[in-house]
């Protein structure tokens, strides 16, 4: 005889920042919590940029996501979750009381009362060059994310795109790179004002430009020819390296599947962050709703209204949020072993 699964108050899908904060908010709220992500590790889209350094999370000192992802991490493992790795979910099952049965794509499965998607960006795909013999460039000089900024040291560096990691990347190559050029087919980029006016100080920014041609002399770039969006001027550029930052494709799988409203491959949520399938909430970049804030900090307010929905759905004379940490109850034990650590610490 099969023994029953266990059955968990909420289950999370997807291990991003939102899916590692709704894990800690969720033992702040005393409720037994799994969270399932697809990759080995966690941390999601942030490890497309472990270099790239992140200024707007309240309270923390600019730190590279490398480091931003080990925090989020410690943080969610606080009340003991169970984090399943490796499993893309896949099926969804309404049961005869009213909890759900999840699959994996590897056949296991996952009982629960509620879930909550952070999806994030899905399974990424980088938006590649469409331009002939790019692909040879790969593995010498054409970069579509950064992974360590020494590469780029003392070079002629020109950076396509026109969004946030575009101009984040220019602005990380100041003091590196020889020079930098940013070729953008726009003339307005898409990203903060703050960041783009700092980018235009020091940078060569060519708009509206488009790469249409690499000269390589062997397996390596040493010449760009960029083409102006209305005119057709054509220019040549020397460089050493080449990043790519064309945006990426979504995909979400069989979850798209399942009947959930989005728009444009987004899930569309409430001001609750509930879904149109009772019992089900999002969080993070998977969301839009009318006060959507696309940043990290963002992510974790969605996260902390879609765990208190799924309190309220399972219990609705439950407390409407959790107490704050210097009052609630989960934290006094953690609180005196912290105190002890620190007395112990300066009495050394």
């Amino acid at each position: 005889m099969t023994e029953p699964l266990e059955l968990y108050d909420v289950t999370i899908i997807g291990g991003g920042p939102a899916g590692m904060y709704t894990a800690f908010y969720s033992g702040m709220r005393d409720l037994k919590t799994k969270l399932i992500e697809a990759k080995t590790e966690l941390g999601g889209f942030l490890h497309m940029y472990p270099e790239k350094m992140i200024w707007d999370v309240g309270g923390i000192t600019p730190l590279r996501c490398e480091q931003l992802i080990r925090q989020l991490d410690r943080q969610a493992r606080t009340f003991e979750p169970t984090i399943v790795l490796g499993q893309q979910i896949e099926g969804l099952e309404r049961l005869e009381d009213g909890t759900f049965m999840l699959t994996a794509a590897t056949g296991e499965r996952h009982h629960t009362r509620t879930i909550i998607l952070t999806l994030g960006r899905g399974i990424t795909n980088m938006q590649k060059l469409e331009l002939e013999g790019a692909n040879r460039y790969e593995i010498t000089n054409l970069y579509y994310t950064v992974q360590e900024l020494k590469n780029f040291l003392g070079k002629r560096v020109l950076i396509s795109g026109g969004g946030n990691s575009a101009v984040d990347w220019a602005n990380e190559l100041e003091e590196i790179a020889a020079s930098v050029t940013v070729v953008h087919r726009r003339n307005e980029f898409d990203a903060m004002e703050k960041h783009v006016a700092h980018m235009r100080q020091f940078a060569d920014v060519r708009t509206p430009y488009t790469v249409t041609q690499l000269h390589g002399q062997g397996d390596a770039i040493h010449q760009v020819t960029v083409t102006h969006a209305e005119t057709g001027e054509k220019e040549l550029l020397e460089v050493d390296a080449v990043i790519i930052n064309h945006g990426f494709t979504r995909n979400y799988g069989s979850i798209a599947e399942w009947g959930l409203q989005m728009k444009d491959g987004i899930m569309v949520v409430n001001e609750k962050m509930e879904t149109n399938i009772p019992g089900i909430f999002a969080a993070g970049d998977f969301v839009t709703h009318a006060s959507k804030v696309r940043l990290i900090a963002g992510a974790f307010a969605d996260a902390i209204l879609a765990l208190n929905s799924a309190k309220l759905y399972m219990d609705p004379e439950a407390p409407r949020m959790a107490y704050v940490s210097s009052h609630n109850e989960r934290f006094k034990e953690k609180n005196r072993a912290y105190s002890v650590a620190n007395v112990n610490g300066q009495s050394r």
